[in-house]
């Protein structure tokens, strides 16, 4: 039992250190770039970035994986708005005094993006400890990076592979310019009430078919839904043929 737990201890240890490095490449290289669409509240993010000095992506992939952009979004730990601040606690260190603001797509990016900057603040601008922060708390995540659990670890992973989306990087057909993220559509796969075992699904899947544009969303519901993404319909038939081809089918 001893050996077990120290090899998950490991194990953790190691997906810690890989998000430290992958988040550490991030800030020093690809800050600067500009996001792959154009995503809804386009013009909140960027006034947020520019007032708060953050990456816009960063932003992004923050608000696509909390509510996938949706202004009401509200989950079952009363999180609410684009950036799924906390009610009552959160939004009112924040200086947001009624839960109706929170649901101003405006108010709320800007709200988010102020915590974001604070948590980096507090964290030394460590990427991964900020966003581990941002979705257990600050008060339970040490500033020395040690100890932080589990599903901390697996948000900041979770955030991270949105910004790969948001950034472009993930995809197979590189988006034209200026694509509307409201045009690229999503055929849901299926739901867990897990994230491992969204994750190990989502693994499984690219294992036999890696060029499958493929996600995953925490809803609001505590659900975890695995989607196929894709641009036109002919990728949308394409992604089928190797969905088949990997043992999955779909409509």
């Amino acid at each position: 039992m001893a050996g077990c737990l120290l090899l998950l201890a490991a194990a953790a240890n190691a997906a810690r250190q890989d998000l430290d490095a992958q988040w550490a490449s991030y800030a020093s290289t690809q800050t600067s770039l500009e996001p792959a669409y154009r995503f809804p509240h386009s013009t909140c993010f960027k006034a947020a970035a520019l007032q708060y000095d953050l990456p816009e992506t960063l932003l992004l992939a923050v608000a696509r994986g909390e509510s996938d952009f949706e202004a009401t979004a509200r989950s079952k730990a009363n999180a609410h708005g684009v950036m799924q601040i906390l009610w009552p606690g959160t939004a009112r260190h924040l200086g947001i005094h009624r839960l109706s603001e929170l649901y101003d797509p405006c108010t709320n990016i800007d709200a988010g993006a102020r915590y974001l900057k604070e948590l980096l603040a507090t964290y030394d601008g460590n990427m991964h400890l900020a966003l581990a922060a941002y979705n257990y708390g600050p008060s339970r995540i040490d500033r020395d990076g040690y100890n932080i659990p589990d599903g901390a670890t697996w948000y900041s992973g979770y955030i991270y592979r949105h910004l790969n989306y948001v950034l472009g990087s993930g995809a197979a057909r590189k988006p034209v310019p200026d694509t509307l993220y409201s045009d690229i559509g999503q055929s849901t796969l299926l739901t867990f009430g897990e994230p491992y075992r969204a994750e190990a699904f989502i693994e499984r899947l690219e294992a036999a078919a890696p060029d499958l544009a493929l996600d995953w969303f925490r809803r609001g519901t505590g659900e975890f839904e695995v989607v196929m993404t894709y641009a036109d319909r002919d990728e949308f038939n394409a992604s089928a043929r190797l969905l088949r081809g990997a043992g999955f089918r779909i409509d």
